[in-house]
């Protein structure tokens, strides 16, 4: 397989300005979105500056082109890049201004409810302790609530490649971290060959501590990747989930259990798992009935914004603006905010979207 991979956008009509302006207008929540895959260009190019570090672009805008992955291979081509990212996400001003940023960014595009994900491992190169990365974190994700009104919390991910007691750790963290946002523990990184029965203790540890869980799986590897994320780590949502149509058994276990999927359809097509976005099986997944929510997973390496997914799923698999809305009420009822918190959201947004389909 080589080449670079098309916009997901190309193949269909541009999107009418309404339509992409009443996406943008929607309520949304977006529960699968990687903190250090979501920097802004012009805050990456700044920072690696001020730190010496070279980058292949000195503009923004070039940057931005060249941190999107056309050109991977499959998710571990796609990962590649994130080594840039994380080179400016050492210190805790760093981290709290990255933090900062993806609220206002998120907020900007009519996110209601957000949950950043992150490997706080990644970020104690230069001597801050998990705890301090929370903090950090904690700290501009607040910031941004405040100004925006947008709600975000932390999903805290360990990473499949990493031996043991790497998982144990972030799962103690996590646990440990729900004073700063923490609503889960999440196992992310390349997939295949790494399963996550290898670090299914780490869940057993964030279960026992009644912390949410949820588990990357049927992006870089198949449906038995996904049995271990439902049947050994008891996922309480799965990431991606994208080959789950491959094993119809499971595929009715997990829509029966109403174990939600966090689409990603662009990043997928980037990492090959799909062919083009028209070849996503997620609007078979909603005409089965499974409980689906759409998400970027990286604004920057995928290029997206979450207004863009919606406007592709318009494009591409004729979800109509009554379907948008359903499914980003569906984002607020999978989320791990607080049942207080997540039906105030929802009703709000349950609002708002009916005033807008009907306009």
């Amino acid at each position: 397989m080589s080449g670079a991979v098309d916009n997901p956008a190309a193949a269909a009509a541009p999107a009418s300005a309404a339509l992409r302006d009443l996406v943008r207008r929607l309520p949304k929540a977006e529960l699968h979105c990687h903190l250090d895959g979501s920097l802004r260009p012009a805050t990456l190019l700044e920072l690696s500056s001020a730190r010496g570090l070279a980058l292949p672009a000195t503009t923004a805008e070039a940057l931005g082109d060249w941190m999107r992955v056309d050109d991977a291979r499959n998710l571990e081509e796609y990962l590649a890049r994130f080594g840039h990212t994380l080179a400016v996400m050492q210190r805790a001003d760093e981290l709290e201004r990255i933090a900062h940023e993806f609220v206002l960014d998120a907020a900007h595009d009519g996110v209601r409810y957000i949950e950043a994900r992150f490997c706080p491992a990644l970020n104690t190169r230069e001597g801050l302790s998990a705890h301090d990365v929370l903090v950090a974190v904690h700290k501009g994700l607040a910031r941004g609530e405040r100004e925006t009104g947008t709600v975000a919390r932390i999903i805290v991910c360990a990473l499949r490649s990493l031996p043991w007691p790497h998982a144990q750790e972030m799962a103690e963290v996590a646990v440990a971290g729900r004073a700063f946002g923490v609503v889960a523990f999440d196992l992310a990184g390349g997939e295949r060959g790494n399963p996550a029965s290898l670090h299914a203790a780490a869940f057993d540890f964030a279960r026992a501590h009644d912390l949410a869980v949820t588990v990357h799986a049927g992006e870089g590897d198949g449906t038995a990747s996904i049995r271990e994320a439902v049947h050994r780590c008891a996922a309480d949502r799965i990431g991606h989930g994208t080959r789950l149509h491959e094993d119809s058994m499971l595929e009715q276990y997990v829509i029966d259990r109403r174990i939600p999927l966090e689409v990603c359809p662009t990043s997928n097509v980037q990492t090959r798992v799909v062919p083009t976005f028209a070849a996503h099986p997620l609007r078979h997944y909603v005409d089965r009935g499974a409980v689906v929510t759409i998400n970027t997973d990286n604004r920057l390496m995928s290029g997206v914004s979450l207004t863009d997914e919606y406007v592709h799923c318009a494009q591409h698999l004729g979800f109509d603006p009554a379907a948008l809305g359903a499914l980003a009420l569906a984002g607020f009822d999978a989320s791990f905010a607080p049942f207080a918190l997540r039906q105030r959201l929802r009703d709000e947004a349950a609002r708002e979207i009916a005033a807008l389909v009907a306009a």
